[in-house]
């Protein structure tokens, strides 16, 4: 046993307690000033620098390490995201929420596991030649708060760029219980919304060739959709378009003027994200051109693509297998197709983010994922999470 994985064993009934009130009360998006007060008087009392965000309800805290070093000092960074979502928690957990919204993608658990690091660092702050800067981030799940975070100045929080970032996310499914797992380059996708309009002109049902009907237009471009990533886009650099919602018309017996698609596009690489706007376009303007209609696309970019640096990431790799031992790694063969606003920071900093199974039976493999109503995250990783992240920074720090 370490230091890290002792003090994160004492600290346990209280990061659980701290996680379970979060769960009960989640907040949504940006403005999270519940959750922002729990932080607050979690690190209360600790000798740290502490500011909260202008834009958004964000913590940063610094950590000064106190070992003496001839070099400059290095800047780590670690993040915890700390919004719910809008979801009718059907758990039945005695602290499951009851405001008609839920943490059902397990930011309570990042929190709860953040804190914990902060106090391990605390306690070993005399160990550290170096600083480390803590992000507690609203907004994940939308808007997205890294990028106002950063605009804030979090990656200089400490007085100079951080070095390097991390940061873990947990999962009710996926692996067994207690499982770390992740992948160095590409880990996660882009996630990009694409709403097409077609424009076309309304009229009787039954004399559709004195109208210019959007409807079938519409389908011809949800399918020439998927034509389009398969034979425009390399195989080993895939794209998925996935048309989620069709919207046109008020009754049957009546051709509608206008027609809309709504598509959600991830793509694995930049070089793809930044050419998916300009084909998507084409190939709606082209069908709907063809039946002498217009089509309007309206391309809203998200998250970026989430990379992980191959230092970064071999570093947290080999720190779990030291800390917990290789059975508990897994190495991901392919990427993600989920978004995280963590990429902003990975655009920045060298950066390594991965993930941690938290489901407490034994079918993970058929259990409720994240954003599911019913998705459990077991608290009892809690001690280990606070541990690697602690354990991370140590070793980075160290490392100059």
């Amino acid at each position: 046993m370490t230091a890290t994985t002792a003090i994160a064993a004492r600290l346990h009934p209280e990061l659980r307690a701290l996680r379970r009130a979060i769960h009960a009360d989640p907040e949504l998006g940006n403005d999270n000033p519940r959750t922002q007060a729990r932080i607050l008087d979690a690190l209360a009392g600790l000798d740290l620098e502490i500011t909260t965000g202008k834009s958004l309800t964000s913590v940063v805290a610094v950590l000064r390490g106190r070992a003496e070093t001839t070099a400059v000092r290095p800047v780590v960074l670690l993040r915890a995201d700390m919004d719910g979502l809008p979801v009718r928690e059907a758990t039945g957990q005695e602290f499951a929420s009851t405001t008609g919204t839920m943490h059902a993608c397990g930011h309570d658990l990042h929190v709860a596991g953040l804190v914990g690091a902060v106090k391990i660092l605390h306690e070993l702050r005399n160990q550290l030649p170096g600083d480390v800067v803590f992000m507690f981030q609203p907004g994940e799940e939308g808007p997205g708060g890294a990028a106002p975070m950063i605009a804030e100045g979090v990656l200089d929080a400490a007085g100079r760029r951080a070095d390097a970032a991390y940061g873990l996310h947990v999962s009710a499914a996926q692996a067994p219980f207690g499982v770390w797992w992740g992948r160095p380059g590409t880990l996660m996708a882009a996630a990009d919304q694409c709403a097409i309009t077609v424009r076309g002109r309304g009229g009787h049902g039954s004399q559709p060739h004195n109208t210019a009907d959007p409807v079938p237009v519409a389908c011809e471009i949800a399918i020439g959709l998927q034509t389009m990533v398969t034979r425009q886009f390399h195989i080993f650099d895939p794209v998925v378009v996935t048309v989620g919602k069709i919207a046109a018309g008020t009754k049957e017996n009546i051709i509608p003027d206008d027609a809309r698609l709504d598509a959600t596009v991830r793509t694995f690489s930049d070089a793809t994200h930044s050419t998916i706007p300009e084909r998507i376009t084409r190939l709606a303007a082209g069908i709907a051109e063809a039946h002498g209609m217009t089509a309007e696309v309206d391309y809203v970019r998200g998250y970026p693509v989430t990379v992980n640096d191959d230092a970064e990431y071999a570093h947290v790799r080999d720190t779990v297998t030291d800390l917990f031992g290789a059975d508990r790694y897994t190495e991901l063969e392919h990427p993600l197709a989920g978004g995280e606003d963590f990429s902003f920071v990975g655009q920045q900093v060298p950066s390594a983010f991965i993930f941690l199974s938290t489901y407490p039976g034994e079918d993970w493999a058929n259990a409720p994922t994240n954003h599911s109503a019913r998705a459990l995250f077991d608290d009892g990783v809690l001690a280990d999470a606070a541990a690697l992240l602690a354990e991370v920074t140590i070793r980075r720090l160290q490392r100059g």
